[in-house]
């Protein structure tokens, strides 16, 4: 795998499983010609291409599941959780021990413990739906790692936040400063402990103030964590913000919505619910959601049993999805923004 992040080619493909084409010893031609009658588009040959694609997808689901069962770290015994590191880039410490891609998702931040970076970057995963990505030179402390109180002090350098999933019921909090910020709605958020400051590039959050009060912060809009409850949010400008922190999270991004296209339709099937799934060329955990919806950098996430190579529709939220959430593909297996239903 490139630098650990882009799910590797199959065969020279982008990532696609091999299909062989098979002979059709039933045509007209001549003995021993390879032909592809599930692209033939004759009336006659309507029905076996639809078997043909239909027997090709059960193939994929079994060689998915296999390789998930096989490549998972410990998948059915450690499952993610707030606090399992998802990708490391460069060095960092867990606990004062080196970590590496090796270890991603089979170790997680307990409470107290701390990850910290040098010449690297990592990705936490701390709710369904929720990343926190530390920059270089930067350290974070876990303090509650429940589902439904799960909180991180920033204790040096910077942490960006993206919010794909939140519930009333989660509480997702970060610390900085001796200020604990809360993460309201989906968006975008970053986080400085150099000079102890929370920007809102999208989303909505509210910081604790004292008194027992709550500072809100809305989206292009940052707070100065320091300055105490005189201090109100100001607006800053989106585009000057938008450095190697901002960059290196908006490519994370685009590859979990890669990882999301090649799972999701795999996991169709009753017994199966939103949260965190491995992906065994991705190598890391992706968010599959009952819905689709766009990330903050535009990239698409495809809701449970859509089939992006197939074709089929989804149900989500009380309507029909069909083919129109598959505006602008790239050639690598993501998408992103444009046509369809489903943006949030």
């Amino acid at each position: 795998m490139t630098n650990g992040r882009r799910p590797p080619a199959i065969n020279g493909s982008s990532g696609r499983l091999p299909i062989s084409i098979k002979e059709d010893n039933g045509s007209d031609s001549a003995p021993g010609t390879r032909t592809a009658p599930f692209l033939v588009l004759g009336p006659a040959h309507l029905n076996e291409r639809k078997v043909n694609r239909e027997m090709i997808s059960r193939v994929k689901q079994l060689l998915i599941f296999s390789l998930a069962t096989l490549c998972a770290p410990a998948f059915g015994a450690n499952p993610a959780r707030p606090g399992t590191i998802n990708y490391i880039e460069g060095s960092a410490l867990l606990a004062g021990e080196p970590v590496s891609q090796k270890s991603v998702g089979s170790v997680a931040l307990d409470p107290g413990q701390v990850l910290s970076t040098q010449q690297g970057k990592a990705e936490v995963l701390l709710t369904p739906g929720i990343y926190l990505r530390l920059d270089d030179d930067s350290s974070v402390k876990m303090i509650s790692p429940d589902l439904t109180f799960t909180q991180l002090a920033l204790e040096k350098g910077r942490a960006a936040v993206e919010v794909d999933e939140i519930h009333p019921q989660n509480d997702v909090q970060i610390v900085d400063g001796g200020v604990s910020t809360q993460l309201l709605k989906t968006g975008l958020y970053e986080f400085n402990a150099n000079n102890d400051t929370a920007l809102v590039f999208s989303g909505k959050a509210a910081a604790h103030e004292p008194g027992n009060r709550w500072a809100v912060i809305k989206g292009d809009h940052e707070l100065a964590l320091n300055e105490g409850p005189r201090e109100k949010p100001q607006h800053f400008d989106k585009s000057a913000d938008e450095d190697e922190l901002y960059n290196w999270s908006s490519l994370r991004s685009e590859y979990l919505s890669e990882a999301n296209t090649q799972l999701s339709g795999y996991y169709a099937y009753a017994g199966y619910a939103p949260g965190w799934y491995w992906d065994p060329w991705f190598f890391g955990y992706t968010f599959i959601g009952p819905y689709p919806f766009y990330s903050p950098f535009g990239w698409g996430f495809y809701p449970f049993g859509y089939w992006g190579d197939i074709g089929y529709g989804y149900y989500g939220r009380g309507r029909y999805y069909g083919r129109g959430f598959t505006g602008g593909f790239h050639d690598n297996g993501g998408f992103h923004g444009g046509g369809g239903g489903g943006h949030r």
